[in-house]
This record gives C-alpha cells, sequence and structure tokens, in this order.
C-alpha cells in the first residue's frame, strides 16, 4: 500500500473509532454521523490514491464515489449515501456539525445505521486493496 494511502487509512480508522466511542451517548448522533462521513471520505480518497487517481479537495460522497466507481463500483447503498453525504458541512459552528437537512440532529437509529455503513466501507476498502 501506498504511504499516502496508509495516511488517509490512519485517519479514517480514527474516525470510525471515534463514531463507535460516542455512538451509545444519545446526546452525540451528530458527532457520530460527522465522523461517520469523514470516514467515508476518507476511505473513498485512500481508494482513490492507491489507485492512482487524484484527488480533489471535495468532500461530496457522491462525487467522491463517482470518481471511485470509474475503478470499481462497489455496489453500495446509494440513498444511505446521500444521507451521509448531506452531514457534512464547511464550517463547524455551534449548531452545524451532525445535522441534517430537515435541520435535525439524526436519530440515535440513524446514526447507527451510518457507523453500520461507514463500516460496510471501510470492508469493502481493505478487501480491495488486500488488507
Amino acid at each position: 500500500m501506498k504511504k499516502e494511502t496508509s495516511n488517509w487509512v490512519f485517519f479514517a480508522e480514527r474516525d470510525i473509532l471515534a463514531a463507535n466511542t460516542l455512538l451509545n451517548i444519545d446526546d452525540l448522533t451528530g458527532e457520530v454521523a460527522f465522523h461517520c462521513q469523514q470516514a467515508i471520505e476518507k476511505y473513498f480518497k485512500a481508494y482513490l490514491v492507491e489507485n492512482s487517481i487524484p484527488i480533489q479537495k471535495i468532500h461530496d460522497l457522491m462525487k467522491l464515489y463517482a470518481r471511485v466507481k470509474e475503478v470499481k463500483d462497489w455496489n453500495i447503498d446509494i440513498s444511505i449515501l446521500e444521507d451521509i453525504s448531506e452531514i457534512y458541512v464547511e464550517s463547524r459552528y455551534p449548531g452545524d456539525e451532525g445535522v441534517l437537512p430537515n435541520g435535525m440532529l439524526p436519530t440515535m437509529e440513524q446514526a447507527k445505521t451510518f457507523l453500520a455503513f461507514a463500516q460496510k466501507i471501510e470492508s469493502i476498502f481493505r478487501s480491495l486493496v488486500g488488507m
């Protein structure tokens, strides 16, 4: 694995760990969702780097996945990816982090779904790069 790929993976793993750690705290579902979004973004970027595809400084998971699919379709649930993609905010001002488009924090069930999805992305990435 390329060194730059390893760097992306290192931080993606930390986001998954953070999401797992925060999951059982009812008031932190937004932070769980945010870390899931970040982990998925980093795994997509790691995959692109590993396949010698230049990465852009973007955070839109749908656009990143479109680039990933140019190499290989991961056959993931696009509706969940769309929901998680909406979580990212350019700034981390109070009240913005982890908020869904409807202005609400994710429910515990949504947070669990997002974490399971992020873990699936991690698993797919690892199987594709032989980790």
